[in-house]
C-alpha cells in the first residue's frame, strides 16, 4: 500500500459518520511521523493526531527506575494512560473534549494536555512503536483501533535518518552511532516481529 491507498482509507473512515483512530506503526526512523503530518495537511480538520511518545516517562523517573540509558524501549511508557487515553476517546461524549500530552524533542520531555480531541473530529490518528506488541500490557492498544498500519523502509535509510536525528538534538557523530546501535536497534527489531499483526503493510520510498 503506498500513502495514497492509506489516504483514501482514511477518508472511508472518515465518512462512515463513526468515531475511528487509525494507528500508525513503525520502528524508530521509519517516517511515522512524517506519514502522520501528511494525513493531517490532506485531512484538515476532520482528523487529530495523538502521538504515542507523548506517554515517555519523564527523564527524572527515568533516571529513578534506572531506565535511562533505555529511553524508547517498551517499559519507558506509561502505556496504563495511553491505553485509558485511547478509551476514553473511542467512547466521548459529545460535550467532551479531551486533552493529550505530546513529546518536544528539542527538551526531551513530554508535554501534558498539549492536543485537544474535539468531540466533532472524526478521525483520530496515532503513531508509536509499540502499538502491535502483544505484552507488557500493550496488547491493550490495539483493541481501540479501527485500522493498523505498518510503515516500512529500508533498513539503512531508516538508521541513516536516526543518525542525523540524533546528531541535530546534540549528540556526537560517535555518540548518536551509539545509540542507534545498543537502544534502536533492539527495539526495532523487536517492532519488527510483530509487523504481521498489522492491517496493512505501507511501503515508503
Amino acid at each position: 500500500m503506498d500513502f495514497m491507498a492509506l489516504l483514501q482509507q482514511a477518508n472511508q473512515l472518515i465518512a462512515s459518520g463513526e468515531r475511528h483512530i487509525l494507528g500508525l506503526i513503525g520502528a524508530p526512523g521509519a517516517g511515522k511521523s512524517t506519514v502522520a503530518a501528511k494525513l493531517i495537511a490532506a485531512l484538515g480538520d476532520a482528523a487529530v493526531l495523538v502521538p504515542m511518545d507523548g506517554f515517555h516517562l519523564a527523564n527524572v523517573e527515568l533516571a529513578r527506575l534506572g531506565r535511562a540509558a533505555r529511553k524508547g524501549a517498551p517499559d519507558t511508557f506509561d502505556v496504563a494512560g495511553y491505553v485509558h487515553l485511547l478509551q476514553r476517546i473511542r467512547l466521548q461524549s459529545a460535550e467532551e473534549v479531551i486533552y493529550a500530552p505530546e513529546f518536544r524533542r528539542e527538551i526531551e520531555e513530554p508535554i501534558a494536555n498539549a492536543i485537544a480531541v474535539l468531540p466533532q473530529t472524526p478521525l483520530v490518528i496515532t503513531e508509536g512503536n509499540y502499538l502491535l506488541l502483544p505484552q507488557l500490557g500493550w496488547e491493550a492498544v490495539r483493541p481501540c483501533l479501527s485500522q493498523t498500519y505498518y510503515v516500512d523502509v529500508p533498513d539503512e535509510v531508516r538508521r541513516e535518518r536516526l543518525l542525523l536525528r540524533h546528531q541535530q538534538f546534540g549528540r556526537t557523530p560517535a555518540a548518536a552511532l551509539a545509540w542507534v546501535m545498543q537502544t534502536d536497534e533492539p527495539n526495532a527489531q523487536r517492532i519488527a516481529a510483530h509487523r504481521h499483526l498489522a492491517d496493512y503493510q505501507l511501503q515508503l520510498d
